[in-house]
């Protein structure tokens, strides 16, 4: 009996031994797993330090640092301190690599790069971290996580010389903006040069953040318009600057970083500053604009805008009176006209007479029959019926037309073309395309969306009425295809010995020539719109153009004026084409008004 009651005294003293064992071990084990619930890897910790220095979270930063480090460096000196130096030197592009855990001791090697104003640094650093009761491990911050080499007594300092910015010449070397002797910049054009060349002005936060990176202050200067604007890559100088660490004393430890201060770029354009004086001196007083260019080569000669404005007063400052005078100006002297597009009445003319010819459309010698002085395609049209200001004898073919400036043959003209045709024809001549121009060109637009809205609608876009707006620059590139045999130059204004096209075949050759043909007798001819124009010794084709503004129902309203006008020669110190309008012509003889300033404009720069 007593065996057998030791022999159950023992397994049950087994058993408990055995349940007191798992006990144990299930404490050990949870107690383990409660342990490490929370814990972090000091790498882990590092890690999303380094991703919010890379955001500029400071306070993030802060939060990651142990208790011995915060009773050693208060909250405002250590975000001070970090934010001051990393903004200071402009770091960007931090980058983190070779990260080592050094399982004894738990401190982490790594290697730190990031981009600064003065070059990219890469250093390496070892971080050293405290178990806290929270069971997390947090990192003990001293000033050489920033820089190696920095104590705590130490500082960083930055040093900056601004590249001085380079100048803008016309083609023969003048000088279209510069700097004075303090740096300053100046136009010594003014007026006459002001919406082509542009002006800088202080850098906006908008743009510094778009320009972060490219060595940027808030106390930089950058280029607003104009061609200040367009070449601010290259005119920009480079600033040299430096890194170097400081003692209490301010004597330097050490520099950590240096790069040359590089001058800007001078830019040559093609512009000839005497023809742009004269221009500006012949449109000063209305609300127009002139575009000049070499036909042959592309070469932009002037881009002047009237009225204009003093640039050099966003240099030396406006009074309150003077600022609120040219903001406020009806005539909008700060515009640039030739950038934007305009109704181009008559003058759209030989385009238009250009794609039949290229289309087989018509003949040149077609005769379309006159009309007289008012005409409608059949009683569909209603009451709306199109006008001419002049009957003239003889055929009405494409010569005559031009010459008298027959609205009712480029309405007819354009309906044998068809909506399709013309359509296709117009894009494939550069329109509802932007130019690949340093200044920014609005686009040439006809009919809704590029299709024309009705037959009508396609009539009057024959006489350049309707909802076609062209850019001048785009018709300057046009009108060149008649001297090009058919092709388009690409108008460029920086200075440059290569001739490029930029829509070849825009026109057969055949069309071309016969439309400059008709042009010479627009001037040439008693009868020619343009023949008040004409210069004795100089062969000078062109074509006039009202174009009325007027909505629904308006009886009368705003006229704009053109004369687009070309030298026929073959000499290369001859060559000229100019694009011309000016607005409210109305009652002083339309397009007409604007004839003897551009005869002078012409007889100036070829006599």
């Amino acid at each position: 009996m007593e065996n057998e009651e030791n022999k159950k005294s023992r397994k049950v003293l087994i058993i408990v031994i055995i349940l007191l064992l798992l006990i144990v071990i299930a404490g050990c084990v949870a107690w383990y797993i409660i342990s490490n619930m929370d814990q972090n890897k000091p790498d882990e910790v590092l890690m999303q330090y380094i991703n919010y220095l890379s955001s500029e979270d400071y306070e993030g930063m802060y939060s990651l640092l142990s208790e011995s480090t915060k009773t050693r460096v208060d909250h405002d000196t250590y975000i001070s301190r970090n934010k001051n130096i990393f903004e200071g030197i402009e770091a960007t592009n931090i980058v983190i690599s070779n990260v080592l855990v050094n399982e004894d001791t738990k401190a982490v090697t790594y290697n730190l790069s990031f981009d600064t104003l003065a070059g990219n640094l890469s250093y390496n650093y070892t971080a050293t971290f405290d178990r806290q009761e929270d069971n997390k491990y947090y990192l003990n911050w001293y000033s050489n996580l920033i820089i190696p080499s920095l104590k705590e007594e130490y500082k960083v300092r930055v040093y900056s010389n601004t590249g001085a910015r380079g100048d803008i010449l016309d083609r023969n070397g003048k000088i279209l903006a510069t700097n004075d002797e303090d740096g300053n910049r100046e136009y010594p054009y003014g007026k006459i040069a002001a919406h082509l060349v542009g002006y800088i002005r202080g850098i906006s936060s908008e743009e510094l953040e778009a320009h972060k990176g490219e060595g940027y202050t808030e106390s930089s200067l950058i280029g607003k318009t104009g061609l200040e604007l367009a070449f601010e890559d290259r005119l920009k100088g480079k600033n040299g600057s430096g890194i170097y660490i400081v003692n209490e004393n301010e004597e330097v430890i050490e520099t950590i970083a240096e790069t040359d201060m590089e001058d800007g770029e001078d830019i040559r354009t093609t512009i000839d500053i005497d023809l742009q004086k004269d221009i500006y001196e012949e449109l000063d007083g209305d609300n127009g604009f002139s575009v000049a260019i070499n036909p042959k080569n592309g070469e932009v000669l002037a881009m002047v805008s009237t009225p204009s404005f003093d640039s050099n007063k966003f240099i030396t400052g406006f009074t309150d009176e003077e600022w609120n005078d040219l903001s406020s100006d009806e005539n909008t002297p700060m515009f640039a006209r030739y950038e934007n597009t305009w109704a181009p009445g008559s003058s759209f003319k030989p385009i238009t007479g250009a794609v039949g010819l290229t289309t087989n459309s018509f003949t040149a010698n077609e005769n379309f029959e006159s009309s007289g002085l008012s005409w409608q395609k059949d009683e569909s049209w209603g009451d709306y019926r199109i006008t001419t200001l002049t009957t003239y004898g003889g055929t009405a073919n494409l010569r005559n037309a031009l010459i008298y400036s027959d609205n009712i043959y480029f309405a007819k003209a354009a309906l044998k073309i068809g909506s399709n045709t013309f359509a296709e024809q117009l894009l494939k001549i550069g329109f509802d395309k932007s130019m690949d121009f340093p200044l920014t060109m609005s686009k040439s637009q006809f009919g809704e969306n590029s299709e024309f809205s009705s037959e009508i609608d396609l009539a009057d876009s024959g006489y350049g009425q309707g909802k076609i707006l062209v850019n001048p620059l785009h018709v300057a590139s046009i009108y060149s295809a008649f001297v090009n045999d058919g092709n388009m130059i690409k108008p460029h204004i920086e200075y440059s010995e290569e001739t490029e096209y930029w829509i070849e075949n825009a026109f057969s050759e055949e069309s071309a020539e016969e439309i400059k043909d008709d042009l010479i007798q627009v001037v040439e001819n008693p009868n020619g719109t343009g023949h008040e124009t004409r210069i004795n010794g100089i062969t000078l084709a062109g074509k006039t153009g009202t174009a009325e503004l007027k909505g629904a129902g308006e009886e009368e309203g705003e006229e704009l004026g053109w004369f687009n006008a070309f030298v026929v020669s073959d000499v290369k110190e001859e060559q000229l084409l100019t694009i011309n309008m000016i607005e409210n012509v109305e009652n002083r003889g339309g397009s007409h008004y604007l004839l003897p300033k551009v005869r002078n404009i012409f007889n100036n720069y070829l006599k």
